[in-house]
Order: structure tokens, then C-alpha cells, then sequence
């Protein structure tokens, strides 16, 4: 939300600096992301108010005028301009008049670029300053004319102090809409500082006919629309807004229009209210129909794109068909132009959710939606239409109808919240006397009655829907009386220390890890059954499975020696309600132990299928691969600190041959993992699902993992950077030729990373090229094209030796 503090000052009183101003707002929970200055660049003897004398022809162009300007020195100043704006025989207009040495910005250039402006000559005549248009002094992008000031512009007063403004740019929560107007960011400062606020005054003649002879309105869905109100203005004059308005609007980060649309985006900015006009006589048989869509499917707005509905969404109707999406967007059709004469007013009340989902479905984020979805006073639009209605009567002309057409379900009564005044020495630490706390709330809006025994009956304002219990009152005070009030307290007494098992600090960090990764975590029974073993084709220890002597039911009889049948039913559950599940857990398996207790080996269980990710707006999901699983588990292993570790191919019964590996850590087989054999998922019922999962000894993985980092200076030397491609025959893994690459390379080959696998003509059958990027460096030389030969030289014979790989077009 952008606050000029100009216009904010029409409604209460301010006199600290915009940094202790904008401090008090951030610690009352209003955060002040910026504070811009309007004309910080205007230098105060470079750029002042003038007035026009006179306007003289150019003597060598007819398309360039001179213009003799007053700007409060002892002697005018004569300068050239193109200006249409400006005619020969003008004189008393009051222009922005910038003289040598000023820094505007270059209108043609494509980005913002300041330029220090210079006398010069002008088809023979010196201009020695300028008449600037809005977009050199960085007010808006129009430079087709220059500024014509008020009247009642003071000649010769620096610009900055005529046209300078302030403005804060406010991180409004999503519980504060009422923060989502001038007047609700008034009423907080009004309250941080003690100064009265000043409510505009809404009072005109009504002299139309009533509103209700002139327009009807028609809520078919009030549970999307708690309240619509119209009301009307006869005979108006559509013409551009007045400077004053157009400068507010541009510094709050909204574009002028004209005169009636300006009001509307005006009233919004003002109240929080939405609002727009209709050119009532485009309104057929002047009614208003609220409705869904239901079978009307596209729309032009505004912006004369055509909108694809969907029948849920709400419209805006009149008698034939839709005119607005309701809270988002109007219509071409019924929109107000040059030729309007009567302006019907819509303030209405929607539904949140349902603005929310129709703005997201569009893909059209405005500033009324973002308003509506907050959720906004639904006493609030009778006296946003009056409002509106005035500021047209004075800009526009025309005649109000009499009284407005105000449709509406029983409107919510004021709540009231009995407050215990102890309530706030528990929940903040430090008492408050109960004077302050009137004040305080008397200063946001809420309504305070003594209610005996230390409490107070609160009556909270229509605005603040946020405001629900004794806390959040609670809340109220202590953020306006000031969070730095609260007295700080150090903890007292001793923390014991408490030694952190080792193996459940890696079991931290592999959980956290896999969440990262967007694995949910699972708890599973320890207790199955054989048939679930025989269903997951488990390969069973040569040991017996250990059985419980008296089970409570058939489904829990053997203490699991794996996670893997545990995670399958898991899985096949979830899929029922969800279209991709990715979960893990970190348990005991039981191993029978001749002559011994059970041995409960901790172990990791992975299992994932479906969608990788909901579908939303950007665009569809894909579904879960191999290589999902195997990127989590590379994630586990880095951040364990593993860093010997390699994938293998290997065969398993209950994975799907060709799709199964093991991982292997300094040449110890840890687990493995692949996509599940059809014929096992189809006997947990997960036949239409491509299923992948896996399972690590975590106690071995706990044994290699370490806290301990190396870190190496980085070379001042510059790398070299060099393709190689090989070919090697079919089931020789890229990996292990990455490791060889490595290994023949040191201690100059940085890096080897594989780009490219190719399979075909002219590559022999049985054989495949691997294709890596190969990084050279030195950390105390710059390599030479011979070292680097060398060295490549050498990675090609080692590779030949061990794997038999030549290199490619050889």
C-alpha cells in the first residue's frame, strides 16, 4: 500500500520525520518496506514554479514556440519549447520551469537516465531552461505535454515545496484490509501519535429522481454477495481529473483515467472500498443482476481481453447479459467514455473465497480482487457510494439521485468482547491502567464500557474483523502503547547439558533432509504378516522371522524384517486420496540373532508414486521417476557428509529389472533402490501407479556420516574447460568412468561432469558414447595448452587400460 503522507495528512495531523513516522508503523506491525521521496532530484535552485507572460512565435520553426516565463527573479526568462499545450498569445498558465544545470531524466531514452540540462541554441534561438512535461521531472511516463500547474500555484517557490511528496510504501498483513486505505493507515497514526483524526464530511443535495425509479438490483447469489449497493449521477461531464486528484493517484502507484473513473480508484484508495462505474444508459433496462456465471463462458474486460469463465464464478449482469466480473474486473461494453452522461455506482460486499478463486482462475490480480479477498466491512459500501457520488457532483457535474438501491442480507451486529484487564499482565508480562487502555481503543474505533471487577465491555468496529477475542485486544494495546514498553528478562537458572546420541543426530538430519526434498514422514506398524513378505518378494534370512506367541490379530504376527511391505500398504492408502505421495520412515527391522536378543537395526524406507507436484497455474505435474528417488537419497548422502558413495546395478526380486541399483559407500553395499516389479505393485494394489522406492541400513550410513567439512582455497588461476567424448561398450556405467577420469586426472582435473549419452550410427552396436566436461586448474599456475594435452593424454590411455574406452571418431 502506497501512502503519499500529503494526502495522508488531510485526515490527521503529523509532525514527525517519515523515518520516526515509518519506525512507528513497522513496530506497530505495519511494516514500512520504503519510504520514496517525489522529487528528491529537483534541485531547490534549479526547478521552480513559473508563470507564462507571454508565448512568441519561434522566428525559424512553426512548430516550436518561445516562451517568456516569470519564476520570481528580478528578469524573465525566455525559453524554447514544442509543446502542443502551449499556443501563441497563451499567458498566465503556470508551468514546472527547469534552468541550466537541473538533472531531469532523458525522455527518449528507453530506460531511466538522468541528464544535467545545458543552455542551448534551438533552430537559432538560445533557450537557456525549459517547460518540463511529467516524465522528465519522473512523475509518469507522459511527455507529450508539459505541466500546467494550478492557478493557484505560487510563482517562484522552489518545485520540491510545491510538488514534493513522501510516500511509504506499507507491507499490509492480510488480516488488516482496513490498512488497505488512507484512512485506515490515518486511524493507526492518529493512534501512535495522539492526533485527532479528521473523517471526510459526506453531504450533497439529492435532486435527481430516487435511485430506485432510475435502476433496479437483483442479488440471485447472495452467498457470494452479502450487499450491493447503486446509486446514481445524471448529466455528468467526463473529462480528465484535476491535477490535484492526478497526482495523488500517481504517487499511491495508480494510472489517472478521466474524472469519473479516477473518483472510483480515488474512493478505493481513500475508504478501502472497491468501486466502479457503470455508463448507466449501456445498462439494459437499467437493472443490475448478480448471479454466476453458469452458462455464460467468455467476457471481455476492461483491458479487451476475452476472459474464459467458469460457471461458479460471479458476475455482474444486466437484463441480457454480464457487464463486470464481480470484484475483479468490468466490461467493455458498459464501460464509462468521453460520450457517458449518467454514471451508475456499484459498491458492493462479495465473498472472499469466491473472489480469490475467480482471480486466480483469470490469472487478473487487482487492486480491488486483492481488497475483496481479504475480506471487507459489509457496512462499509452505502458510505463508499455516497462518497463516490460526491466527488463526481464536484468534478464531473450532474445531479444524485435521490437515496440508493441498497440490496442486502441482515448486515452482522457489532461484536463485544468482555475484557479482563488482567488478561493483559498474563499475556504480555507488564500491567496497563485501565485509562491508557481506553484511550487507546477509544483511538481505533472500538467502543469501551466499564464493566466492573477490573474488565471492560469492547465493542469492536465494523473494520476490524481481525479482531475476534481478549487476546487479540491484548494485541492492540501493547502494539500501539509499544513493543519496546515490554520489559526484557533474562532466563535465570542453569540449562542442564544433555548429550545428543550421535545416531539420533543423523536420524535429525536425514528427516529434515527428506522433508526438504518433499517427503512426508510415516509411522508404520512393527508387526505384519508372512503374506505381506511373500507379496513383496522380500528375500527372507536364512534365520527364522521372529513371530509373536499370542498376536492380537492375524495382520500382526511377525516382527517385520523390512520396512518395504510396511511403506507399500502405506502408499496404496494415500494414493486413494491423493494423486502423488512421497513418504519415508526411519524404524527398527527385527533380525533373529542365534543365542542372542533380537538385533534391531535402524533402517531407511523410502516409497513415492504418482505426481511430483499438485497442479496449479503454472502449469500440469509430471510424474515420479527413478530419478527422483535417486536425487534424494544423492541429497541424504551430501548432506551426511558421505562423499565415497557410487550407484551399481544390481538384480532384485521385488524391483523391476533394468531399474535397480545398490548404493554402494567406500565400496560397502548400504541398500538399494529402484521401481517396484509390476507384479509386486499389483499385489498391493498400486497397478496403475509407477511405484520406486528404497531401503538403506541407516546404522551403516550413520557410520560413515561426519560433521566434518574440508574446505580448499579457490585458485586465482583461470580453468580450462575442454569436451571429451568415449565410447565404451553398453554396460559399463558413466559413473565409473567419471571415477577413472578422476582418477587419472589428479591433481589438475577439477571436475568431470557427463553432458551427453549417445546410442546409434555410427556408434558399433553393444557400445555408447559418453560425452564430459572437463574443468583443468592449477591453484599455482596458469595451465598451458601442453599440460593440459598431457594430462588428457594420460586420462585416455588409463580409461583404454581399465574399460576399454577409445575415443570417439578414432
Amino acid at each position: 500500500m502506497r501512502v503519499p503522507l500529503s494526502w495522508l495528512k488531510d485526515y490527521v495531523d503529523i509532525t514527525l520525520s517519515p523515518e520516526e513516522l515509518a519506525y512507528k508503523l513497522t513496530m506497530a506491525g505495519l511494516e514500512v518496506a520504503e519510504i520514496e521521496r517525489i522529487g528528491a532530484e529537483w534541485g531547490r535552485d534549479k526547478i521552480f514554479v513559473g508563470q507564462i507572460i507571454e508565448v512568441k512565435p519561434h522566428p525559424n520553426a512553426d512548430r516550436l514556440t518561445i516562451a517568456v516565463v516569470d519564476y520570481g527573479a528580478p528578469e524573465p526568462i525566455e525559453v524554447v519549447t514544442g509543446a502542443p499545450n502551449l499556443k501563441v498569445g497563451d499567458r498566465g498558465q503556470k508551468v514546472a520551469l527547469a534552468l541550466a544545470g537541473a538533472r531531469l531524466i532523458d525522455p527518449y531514452a528507453p530506460e531511466k537516465r538522468y541528464f544535467k540540462l545545458k543552455p542551448s541554441r534551438i533552430r537559432g534561438v538560445l533557450s537557456p531552461g525549459m517547460v518540463c512535461s511529467e516524465k522528465e521531472l519522473g512523475i509518469s511516463d507522459n511527455h507529450e505535454t508539459i505541466i500546467i500547474l494550478p492557478d493557484d500555484a505560487p510563482v517562484g517557490t522552489p518545485l520540491v515545496d510545491y510538488m514534493g511528496d513522501v510516500v511509504l510504501d506499507i507491507e499490509v498483513t492480510a488480516n488488516r484490509p482496513d490498512c488497505l486505505s488512507i484512512i485506515g493507515i490515518a486511524r493507526e497514526v492518529a493512534a501512535l501519535t495522539g492526533a485527532e483524526l479528521r473523517l471526510p464530511t459526506i453531504e450533497y443535495p439529492e435532486e435527481g429522481p430516487p435511485a430506485s425509479e432510475l435502476a433496479a438490483v437483483e442479488i440471485a447469489d447472495p452467498d457470494l454477495c452479502p450487499r450491493y449497493v447503486a446509486t446514481l449521477v445524471m448529466g455528468v461531464e467526463v473529462k480528465p481529473s484535476p491535477p490535484w486528484m492526478q497526482r495523488r493517484l500517481m504517487a499511491a502507484g495508480m494510472r489517472p483515467i478521466n474524472n469519473v473513473v479516477d473518483v472510483t480508484n480515488y474512493v478505493m484508495l481513500e475508504m478501502g472500498q472497491p468501486i466502479h462505474a457503470f455508463d448507466y444508459d449501456k445498462l439494459r433496462q437499467h437493472k443490475i443482476i448478480v448471479r454466476r456465471a453458469g452458462d455464460d463462458r467468455y467476457f471481455i474486460t476492461l483491458d479487451g481481453v476475452e476472459r474464459e469463465l467458469n460457471p461458479d464464478m460471479l458476475l455482474i449482469a444486466d437484463a441480457e447479459g454480464p457487464v463486470a466480473i464481480a470484484g475483479v474486473m468490468g466490461g467493455l461494453e458498459s464501460e464509462v467514455t468521453e460520450s457517458t452522461r449518467n454514471v451508475l455506482i456499484e459498491s458492493a460486499n462479495f465473498n472472499r473465497v469466491s473472489i480469490r478463486r475467480t482471480s486466480r482462475a483469470l490469472g487478473l490480480r487487482t487492486e480491488a480482487s486483492t481488497r475483496f479477498e481479504k475480506g471487507l466491512d459489509p457496512h462499509l459500501p452505502l458510505q463508499a457510494a455516497r462518497r463516490t457520488a460526491q466527488l463526481i457532483r464536484e468534478l464531473a457535474g450532474g445531479a444524485i439521485a435521490k437515496g440508493a438501491v441498497d440490496v442486502h442480507s441482515p448486515l452482522p451486529p457489532k461484536r463485544e468482547i468482555l475484557f479482563p484487564l488482567n488478561e493483559l499482565e498474563r499475556l504480555v508480562g507488564i500491567s496497563y491502567p485501565k485509562e491508557q487502555v481506553v484511550t487507546i481503543l477509544s483511538r481505533l474505533g472500538f467502543e469501551c464500557q466499564d464493566a466492573g471487577d477490573n474488565a471492560l465491555k469492547v465493542t469492536v468496529p465494523t473494520h476490524r474483523g481481525d479482531v475476534t477475542q481478549v487476546a487479540d485486544l491484548v494485541e492492540e494495546v501493547a502494539r500501539i502503547a509499544g513493543y519496546d514498553q515490554i520489559p526484557t528478562e533474562m532466563i535465570s537458572g542453569a540449562v542442564p547439558d544433555q548429550p545428543f546420541p550421535e545416531e539420533l543426530h543423523w536420524e535429525n538430519v536425514a528427516k529434515n533432509v527428506l522433508v526438504a526434498c518433499g517427503l512426508c514422514e510415516v509411522k508404520t506398524y512393527s508387526l505384519i504378516n508372512e503374506a505381506l513378505l511373500d507379496k513383496a518378494r522380500v528375500p527372507l534370512p536364512e534365520l527364522p522371522l521372529l513371530k509373536v506367541s499370542n498376536p492380537m490379530t492375524p495382520e500382526h504376527v511377525t516382527l517385520r524384517p523390512t520396512l518395504l511391505p510396511s511403506l507399500l500398504l502405506n502408499l496404496a492408502s494415500n494414493l486413494r486420496h491423493e494423486e502423488g505421495v512421497q513418504i519415508f520412515e526411519i524404524a527398527r527391522v527385527y533380525l533373529h540373532r542365534e543365542g542372542d536378543l533380537p538385533y534391531e537395526r535402524l533402517t531407511l524406507g523410502i516409497a513415492m508414486a504418482g505426481e511430483a507436484f499438485e497442479r496449479n497455474w503454472f502449469g500440469q505435474s509430471r510424474t515420479l521417476d527413478f530419478f527422483d528417488l535417486k536425487g534424494a537419497l544423492e541429497a541424504l548422502l551430501e548432506r551426511m557428509g558421505i562423499r565415497d558413495y557410487a550407484f551399481a546395478p544390481t538384480e532384485h526380486p521385488a524391483f523391476l529389472p533394468g531399474q535397480t541399483a545398490i548404493v554402494q559407500v567406500n565400496g560397502e553395499t548400504v541398500g538399494a533402490f529402484g521401481r517396484i516389479h509390476p507384479e509386486v505393485a499389483e499385489a498391493f494394489d498400486l497397478e496403475e501407479w509407477k511405484v520406486y522406492a528404497a531401503e538403506l541400513d541407516f546404522e551403516k550410513l550413520a557410520s560413515y556420516a561426519t560433521s566434518v567439512r574440508e574446505f580448499k582455497p579457490v585458485s586465482r588461476f583461470p580453468a580450462v574447460v575442454q569436451d571429451i567424448a568415449l565410447v565404451v561398450d553398453e554396460e559399463v556405467p558413466a559413473e565409473e568412468v567419471r571415477r577413472l577420469i578422476m582418477e587419472a586426472g589428479k591433481p589438475l582435473v577439477r571436475s568431470a561432469v557427463l553432458f551427453d549419452v549417445y546410442r546409434g550410427k555410427p556408434i558399433p552396436p553393444g557400445k555408447k558414447s559418453l560425452a564430459y566436461s572437463l574443468t583443468f586448474q592449477a591453484d599455482d599456475r596458469t595451465l598451458t595448452d601442453e599440460e593440459v594435452n598431457r594430462f588428457r593424454k594420460r586420462i585416455i590411455k588409463h580409461l583404454k587400460k581399465k574399460v576399454g574406452a577409445v575415443l570417439r571418431g578414432q
